[in-house]
């Protein structure tokens, strides 16, 4: 378990994007990005769908049986503020991370043909490290994102530490908890869109149990936020998601306590060492599990729907995709 770095200093950026505006979520997104690099920040943690949106409070125009053509042009929209992976957007996300020598983490919908994923992008100072496809959609997200597969649950080495994310309720399933705690992961990102205060104990838990520093962050919206033909309101000021973003260490103390109050950028410095000294008496992964009782098995493959005969000795591909992580 090497530590990579004394200390590293850390930001999660809580604000809302411009919803189903990719070029304008983009934007905000590089200017935050700078102000956290003005302040010193090493690593950045924007929220779960944060281009171009968490479309809270949005039905898509569906009941049981049936859908309407409102909510399809709605999902059309949708669809068409999303991000291609790879993509332009990827490559300024890219620059951004270089321009301000950064590790940066960020939520996108990510469009591959006619199917939205909500996921989470990587970036080092130097690359676009890979991705991560939210494995399990919550209730009626189900209806406009698609299922993940194993092919892409990262853990990158960097060079502030093992860097990883989960995604929202996948916090909740303790088998992908397991899976990340195997592969060493150090700085927990944690991009998500509850804000109740049950997440904080979640939070807490995952920081407890892994041993490791978790980077809560949510988006702060208002009403107003959402455009205009969509507000969920007829009170533009009323806050649709309140935040609560925060920064918890190996021993599940907040040091950055969970803000509430608008947007904002919350900084901590993580003492690496923190993670040596609570794995002192806790490795869910070491000395505390018993492989003899408990194991798990993990699928890490592509699940493709269509595989074409000899695509693999054509193409060279391989079993798996190096640049979606690394174990």
């Amino acid at each position: 378990m090497p530590i990579a770095r004394e200390s590293v200093r850390a930001a999660v950026v809580q604000a809302s994007p411009i919803f189903f505006d990719r070029k304008g979520s983009i934007e905000k997104t590089i200017q935050l990005t700078s102000d956290a690099a003005a302040k010193g920040a090493e690593l950045i943690v924007f929220p779960e769908a944060f281009i171009s949106a968490y479309p809270r409070g949005m039905d898509f125009g569906a009941v049981v049986g049936a859908r309407s053509d409102e909510g399809r042009e709605m999902f059309r929209r949708y669809w068409a503020s999303s991000v291609d992976v790879p993509g332009p957007e990827v490559d300024i996300l890219a620059a951004t991370a270089r321009d301000h020598n950064v590790h940066l983490v960020i939520g996108v919908i990510e469009r591959d043909g006619g199917t939205l994923y909500c996921t989470v992008l990587f970036f080092s100072p130097d690359r676009f490290l890979g991705k991560h496809r939210k494995l399990m959609p919550t209730g009626s997200e189900r209806l406009v994102w698609g299922f993940g597969d194993g092919s892409t649950l990262p853990v990158y080495d960097t060079s502030l530490g093992k860097l990883g994310a989960v995604i929202c309720w996948e916090n909740y399933m303790p088998l992908m908890r397991m899976a990340m705690y195997n592969k060493g992961i150090q700085l927990y990102c944690a991009p998500t869109a509850d804000n109740r205060d049950s997440w904080l104990a979640t939070i807490r838990h995952i920081a407890v149990e892994g041993r490791c520093f978790v980077l809560s962050c949510n988006q702060f919206v208002r009403a107003k936020d959402y455009p205009e033909d969509l507000c969920p309101s007829d009170d533009s000021e009323e806050i649709i998601s309140r935040g609560g973003s925060c920064i918890v260490d190996p021993f599940g103390n907040f040091l950055v306590e969970p803000y509430f109050e608008g947007e904002t950028i919350l900084m901590a410095d993580l003492d690496m060492a923190e993670i040596a000294r609570g794995k002192y008496d806790f490795d869910v992964v070491g000395h505390y599990a018993r492989p003899d009782v408990f194991q798990l098995r993990v699928n890490e493959r592509e699940t493709p729907a269509v595989v074409t005969t000899g695509e693999e000795a054509q193409t060279g591909k391989t079993d798996r995709d190096d640049t979606t992580g690394e174990c």
